[in-house]
């Protein structure tokens, strides 16, 4: 009897892992960010987190050409966005 993760669909998954582990690293570096500032929200601390996330990956992919989607590359320079992108987003944040 077949299984449903043969090793064709289990390649297909393997696929996208390291999308999988970008989106989810940023998330969790967007959350550690918002426990060690207090909690002010974790909705625009994870949307900060993404977007930077989003724009390491464009300009690791795009803009330098450093690293290409087939690699593991990107995710450390999608990485490294998030984590400038939280910075500015806490740095330069209206606190009333």
């Amino acid at each position: 009897m077949p299984t449903c993760l043969e090793p064709p669909v289990l390649e297909s998954l393997l696929e996208y892992a390291d999308i999988v582990v970008a989106v989810v690293g940023a998330f969790v570096l967007g959350w550690i960010a918002d426990l060690l500032t207090g909690r002010r929200g974790l909705f625009g601390a994870s949307l900060v987190a993404l977007t930077g996330a989003a724009c390491g990956w464009f300009l690791a992919v795009r803009v330098f050409g450093v690293s290409t989607m087939d690699e593991f590359g990107w995710v450390l320079w999608s990485g490294a966005g998030t984590v400038l992108g939280l910075v500015t987003y806490y740095l330069f944040r209206n606190t009333r």
